[in-house]
C-alpha cells in the first residue's frame, strides 16, 4: 500500500475492548500526515530541481564539447596556416635563390661580354694608331719631298732640321 497524507490521515483502525485513545491516535494520524505531506512536497521539490540541474548539466556538457570542438578546429586551422606559411616561406626562398642565379649569370655573361668588347676596341685602337701613324709617316714624306728635299726620310731617323721635319708622334697624340 501506499502511504499518501489522505491514506494516514483516514486509517481506520479494528476496534478492540481496552484499545488506544481514539483522540490520540487521530491526532498523532494527523500530525504524521501533515509531515508526510510536507516530506512529499519537499520530495517533489528536490527531484524538479534534480531535473532541472540535469537539464543545465546537459546543457553545459553539450556547451563544453561545441567549445571541445571549436577549439580542435581552431588548432587544426592555425596548425595548417602556419603549415602553409612555412610552404609559401620555403617557396619564395627558393624563387628568390633561382632569380638571384639567374642574375648573377647574366651579370657574369654581361662581363665576359664587355671584357671582350674592351678587347676588341684596344685591338681596333692599335690597329687604327698603327694605320694613322702609317698615313701621317707618309703624308710626311710627302710634304718634305714637296717642300724641296725631294728625298725621302724614314720616320724614324733622327730629325736634323726641325723647321721641315714633322712629328709624327706628336701629330698622333693630339688626334687621340
Amino acid at each position: 500500500m501506499k502511504f499518501t497524507p489522505y491514506n494516514i490521515k483516514n486509517q481506520e483502525f479494528n476496534k478492540s475492548y481496552r484499545g488506544f485513545d481514539k483522540e490520540e491516535v487521530t491526532s498523532f494520524l494527523e500530525s504524521v500526515s501533515s509531515e508526510f505531506a510536507i516530506l512529499i512536497s519537499e520530495n517533489d521539490n528536490l527531484k524538479k530541481e534534480i531535473d532541472s540541474l540535469r537539464k543545465e548539466i546537459e546543457e553545459y556538457k553539450k556547451v563544453e564539447r561545441s567549445l571541445q570542438s571549436t577549439l580542435i578546429n581552431a588548432q587544426e586551422s592555425s596548425t595548417k596556416a602556419l603549415d602553409s606559411a612555412k610552404k609559401q616561406h620555403q617557396l619564395i626562398i627558393r624563387e628568390a635563390e633561382i632569380k638571384a642565379a639567374q642574375l648573377t649569370e647574366k651579370a657574369k655573361e654581361e662581363v665576359n661580354a664587355i671584357s671582350n668588347d674592351i678587347i676588341k676596341l684596344k685591338e681596333e685602337k692599335k690597329l687604327i694608331i698603327s694605320k694613322l701613324r702609317a698615313i701621317l709617316d707618309s703624308q710626311s714624306r710627302v710634304f718634305e719631298y714637296n717642300s724641296g728635299e725631294r728625298t725621302v726620310t724614314p720616320a724614324v731617323e733622327p730629325e736634323t732640321n726641325n723647321e721641315s721635319k714633322i712629328d709624327v708622334d706628336d701629330i698622333l697624340e693630339k688626334l687621340l
